[in-house]
């Protein structure tokens, strides 16, 4: 029997987000059979910045990536293409 992969679900949250001239893309996801919702932003140089934490529901995901660009800005979130962000 073949085992299928399980299938993820995109939060209608997930979506570009736009702030200060830099659009980043916001996806928010978990698979089909776990709980907990996934945090992952992509920034404009296709740099990914995923959460450890695993959110208890979407609007949660939601909360954590609004609180972190209200306290230090988008710009935490753009790294820029001749650096490498360690998480």
């Amino acid at each position: 029997m073949k085992k299928t992969e399980p299938k993820i679900i995109d939060s209608d949250r997930s979506g570009p987000f736009e702030k200060d001239g830099h659009t980043v893309e916001v996806l928010i996801y978990k698979l089909e059979d776990m709980d907990g919702w996934t945090l992952e932003v992509v920034d404009e140089h296709d740099t990914s910045t995923v959460w450890d934490d695993v959110f208890a529901t979407d609007e949660d995901a939601w909360l954590a990536f609004m609180k972190l660009i209200d306290e230090e800005g988008i710009l935490s979130l753009v790294v820029p293409v001749d650096s490498k962000r360690m998480h």
